[in-house]
């Protein structure tokens, strides 16, 4: 994969759009081990992580791990690998900027037959400045066969809160990705989006966040779906967001 160039333009089209596709950014080999630990880790039908009333509400379908924190040292270290892999700090910088920090990973399982992700936020928008950056990355190719497309609305992250509605129903202008093994999505923490049911999995990705220096470490805490705020932390919903 090459790096652009030009990081003014890079930036730009992330600016304008909230999101850079970047295909084949990363080794197959690489790819190949995160697959294999991460598969090894979760099994075929792993336990739920969040509660029931999460599930229910959120419409959000996915079991997460966060082999930086939880994970085995051989975990750890090949996770570590995406974080020094070559061209993701210089892509990271062009968009967030020198002095800009590592988050956290997350690796996001999703078993056959279940919902996906609804439309949401993974940060409240009031403060333009304070988000996070997903890094997202496939080990396994995203197929039409298999489910779990990512659906984003473009420029949504200049827009404010996502609207109330239906958590999973299409909205007019959104765009659907089926990312390829080794891609790398940067996408905008307050840009709208969804991750569609998955009938053929499972399904897996990674998220490598990061965020511009001086953002609160917890900026992810507290997720806007169109009908409610909930924080992870506590396992609250904060906010009913419920049409009048």
């Amino acid at each position: 994969m090459l790096i652009p160039s030009d990081g003014n333009a890079f930036k730009a089209e992330f600016e304008e759009n909230g999101f850079v596709h970047l295909p084949e950014f990363f080794s197959p080999d690489l790819m190949n081990r995160i697959h294999a630990a991460s598969m090894a880790h979760f099994g075929t039908l792993p336990d739920w992580a969040h509660s029931d009333e999460f599930i229910a509400k959120s419409k959000a379908e996915i079991v997460p791990w966060f082999p930086q924190r939880e994970g085995s040292p051989a975990d750890a270290s090949l996770f570590d690998e995406v974080d020094a892999y070559p061209g993701l700090s210089e892509v990271t910088q062009q968009i967030l900027g020198w002095g800009w920090q590592n988050l956290y990973s997350m690796a996001m399982f999703s078993k056959p037959g279940t919902a996906g992700q609804a439309w949401h936020q993974d940060c409240p928008p009031e403060d333009v400045h304070a988000f996070n950056l997903n890094r997202l990355t496939y080990s396994a190719a995203i197929r039409p066969e298999v489910g779990g497309e990512v659906v984003i609305m473009p420029g949504s992250h200049q827009r404010g809160a996502i609207p109330l509605g239906n958590p999973q129903e299409d909205m007019t202008g959104q765009i659907l990705l089926c990312p390829g093994k080794g891609d790398l999505l940067l996408l905008h923490g307050h840009c709208w989006h969804r991750v569609m049911p998955v009938h053929g999995g499972p399904r897996l990705s990674l998220n490598h966040r990061a965020a511009p220096a001086g953002t609160p470490a917890d900026v992810t805490d507290i997720c806007v779906y169109r009908n409610m705020r909930y924080r992870f932390s506590t396992s609250e919903v904060v906010e009913e967001r419920l049409a009048i």
